[in-house]
């Protein structure tokens, strides 16, 4: 979100009226919000304490020359599927007037069960129909993998990555479908190998209007 209280910078040539006020500051901060989670960054020293305790546990012989290091690499895995990076959300104006639907597809998608601590991996296809905002394309692949580094439901994720394009962009539509397969049943539980979970989020025109409804979803289904 824009910070308040900024005052832009004025310069003046001798001989010549002063330049106006710089706008380019406040627009940056405006069109290019910082995305950051608030959380603190991982404990690596305690994870790895952890780690040992949970392998120990699990009656696994650390002293092994194999499973000694096996600790370490573990809690920085784990730190490393719960951490996201930082990212500026680049949009730009639609001075075009471009009102057609904007869909980018299969964006990796890995992040864990919250139930079991397991991954779940696939692809998520984003749409939206903008308005006066559009999208730098790389941020749907940036957005995907920020709001999927940490613990959840596959649902949950699919309404975090929609219900963030809808409050930066405020476009006429936004469509989210995550299609995964989530380990905590294929390798333990069920062993339902090869199953997939499809989740789908819709705002605005793509959830009202039939039409475009229809369009956005025939488009990831027939991909799929």
């Amino acid at each position: 979100m824009p910070a308040t209280g900024q005052s832009a910078v004025v310069t003046t040539c001798l001989g010549l009226a002063p330049a106006p006020a710089d706008p380019v500051p406040s627009e940056r901060l405006r069109w290019r919000p910082r995305i950051t989670h608030a959380r603190p960054r991982p404990d690596l020293d305690a994870a790895e304490s952890a780690a040992t305790a949970l392998l120990a546990a699990l009656g696994l012989d650390l002293d092994d020359v194999n499973l000694v290091d096996t600790p370490r690499r573990m809690a920085r895995a784990l730190a490393e599927l719960t951490t996201a990076d930082e990212f500026e959300l680049t949009s730009f104006p639609n001075t075009e007037g471009y009102d057609e639907l904007v869909l980018v597809q299969d964006i990796p998608v890995r992040s864990l069960c919250e139930h079991h601590m397991l991954p779940f991996v696939g692809v998520a296809h984003i749409g939206y129909l903008p308005a006066d905002r559009i999208l730098g394309l790389s941020k749907f692949a940036r957005m995907t993998d920020f709001h999927s580094r940490q613990p959840q439901t596959q649902e949950r994720l699919t309404k975090r990555i929609a219900d963030h394009l809808q409050r930066e962009l405020d476009p006429h539509g936004v469509g989210v479908v995550i299609e995964a397969e989530h380990t905590c049943m294929s390798l333990r539980g069920a062993r339902a190998s090869g199953t997939r979970t499809v989740t789908s989020t819709l705002f605005g025109r793509l959830r009202e209007d039939s039409r475009s409804r229809a369009e956005f979803l025939s488009l990831t289904r027939s991909h799929t």
